[in-house]
């Protein structure tokens, strides 16, 4: 039987959705303004890896 699809890793979730990500690119920015625009209590993934 193969493996589940999802196989969390918190480096690999900061380096693809984090918000250094986010800000790097005009998309990324529209995103992070949208969410601020909305009050999402939390922007992107926590920053905090390990």
């Amino acid at each position: 039987m193969s493996k589940r699809t999802y196989q969390p890793k918190k480096r690999k979730r900061a380096t693809t959705h984090g918000f250094l990500v986010r800000s790097a690119t005009t998309s990324g920015r529209k995103i992070l303004r949208e969410r601020r625009r909305k009050g999402r209590a939390q922007l992107t993934v926590k920053k905090k890896v390990r």
